[in-house]
């Protein structure tokens, strides 16, 4: 009996590291999943007047750094099963909450980006959209001391929209 049901075991064991090994698509920890092995995201210059030159190298960082650690996809210049262009459409600088006395107490950066993306696997999963995203600093900081950290602050809120979007279907 003893053997029986050691068999039994066994057979169980071996049955579900096959279910497991063979299960359809990549699933990660941040509820990403996708079949799609390769991803291209190609260089999203500033369509803004006002944006920083150094915002797109930034944003563009952030992107695929996200895709490529997050959603375990290898990275390809050109052909990824995941595709995705875009560019930043808007870049703000405005005051907020005034202060008596002062011109404003806080001051908010606003940033857009268009995304096209497509997924090659599927021709249905394909979409358009802008993403928009602020962060706000006090106005006895300069811009200059503050707006590349704020920029990174945005683009982690915008990537993180973007990759709950694409993969995480939310």
């Amino acid at each position: 009996m003893n053997k029986v049901v050691k068999n039994i075991y066994a057979f169980i064991l071996i049955a579900s590291i096959v279910a497991i090994a063979s299960s359809c698509g990549v699933y990660s920890f941040t509820g990403a999943s996708t079949n799609a092995k390769t991803i291209s995201i190609d260089y999203f210059p500033s369509k803004a007047a006002n944006a920083p030159v150094k915002s797109t190298q930034l944003f563009t960082e952030a992107i695929k750094n996200k895709f490529t650690t997050e959603g375990n996809l290898k990275l390809v210049n050109n052909g990824g099963e995941l595709k995705f262009t875009g560019y930043i459409s808007n870049y703000v600088v405005a005051s907020r909450a005034p202060v008596a006395g002062e011109q404003s107490g806080i001051v908010q950066i606003t940033m857009t980006v268009h995304v096209d993306y497509v997924n090659a696997l599927d021709e249905k999963d394909k979409w358009s959209q802008d993403f928009t995203r602020f962060a706000q600093y006090e106005s006895s900081q300069s811009l200059t001391s503050v707006e590349e950290a704020k920029i990174r602050e945005i683009n982690t809120q915008i990537v993180d929209d973007i990759f709950n979007k694409a993969l995480v279907k939310w």
